[in-house]
């Protein structure tokens, strides 16, 4: 175990690139974005080395469900290509606003987007037992129709309707990582495995297979900073601190947790599934390979978190 030597990496939210009290459309997507971008360009101003990656949840649940309603005039499209379409749009939406607050404030540096596989064991469990939610609500009497005629597993919420789930299987490899990593050694900002990446897998001859699933953003985050030697490991989200008794009247901030109090109160089922469960198990197999740090913070206080002053940092010890 030592201190990591590579860049930073910040796992950027699919949410927070949505203004809540906005229609998503692409034009208020990139005016989103532009404001993310700024506390990024705060880092590559001052020197920081920087690698990108970003959740899609939102926004390939609109590429589905537009796919669905074209589905009498165009043929549907398969889980694996809207993820590569979302990262390429997401990519083009994000370089974009980062490049033009560089230079805005006359910072030079490139920025390049890598549409991003990931391989996955497609004997995983999570194929036989899919929980990831996409897509739009259905009734009962659609969601069996789709069921009996499509092949799609749904899960019901009690209280909004029917969705249709995927699996979200393991990340196992980054296909596109010495690319990643020659990118990194000539100080480019690197943004690469968006959503989780494209999930794939090898078929028998080698070649790359692609998976109807979707991969979790900050479990890819963590591969990717763990085989790029990250010395730090930012995850921004919807809330300022990892909370202890956060569905509770009084939840308690927790500003700093080793990586065993982090496991101890995730044993203990303090953090829910499909939300800031991901992001410890994430903190935690990161600090099992590297002696480094990990932040989970809000995307507006990303500067003041790196500096000590915000959000919750979990370490070794």
């Amino acid at each position: 175990m030592r201190p990591g030597s590579g860049p930073t990496i910040i796992a950027i939210g699919g949410h927070s690139l949505l203004a809540p009290d906005l229609p998503p459309t692409v034009a208020n997507q990139f005016a989103t974005t532009a404001d993310a971008m700024k506390p990024v360009a705060d880092l590559l101003g001052r020197g920081e080395h920087l690698v990108l990656t970003h959740g899609n949840g939102p926004q390939v649940g609109f590429m589905q469900l537009r796919s669905e309603l074209a589905r009498h005039t165009l043929p549907e499209v398969p889980l694996d290509s809207l993820v590569a379409d979302s990262q390429g749009a997401m990519g083009y939406m994000i370089e974009r606003a980062l490049r033009a607050e560089l230079r805005r404030r006359s910072i030079e540096g490139p920025v390049v987007t890598i549409v991003t596989e990931v391989e996955v064991d497609p004997d995983d469990p999570a194929f036989d037992s899919p929980n990831k939610p996409i897509g739009r609500f259905y009734t009962p009497s659609e969601a069996e129709s789709l069921a009996r005629e499509r092949g799609w597993r749904l899960m019901e919420d009690p209280k909004r309707g029917v969705r249709r789930v995927v699996a979200s299987p393991m990340p196992q490899r980054i296909v596109q990582l010495s690319t990643i990593e020659q990118l990194c050694e000539l100080g480019i900002t690197v943004i690469c495995c968006g959503g989780g990446g494209i999930p794939v897998s090898r078929g028998q001859d080698g070649d790359i297979i692609g998976q109807e699933a979707v991969i979790d953003k900050d479990r890819v985050s963590m591969l990717l900073a763990v085989r790029l030697d990250a010395p730090r490991l930012v995850i921004t989200t919807s809330v300022d601190y990892v909370y202890e008794d956060f569905y509770s009247d009084v939840p308690k901030p927790r500003p700093r947790l080793t990586c065993a109090e982090a496991r101890s109160l995730h044993a203990q089922g303090q953090f829910a599934p499909g939300s800031m469960a991901p992001k410890i198990e994430a903190a935690i197999g990161y600090l099992e390979a590297i002696d480094g740090e990990v932040i989970i913070c809000l995307p507006e206080h990303l500067v003041e978190a790196i500096d000590g002053r915000g959000g919750t940092h979990i370490t070794r010890a």
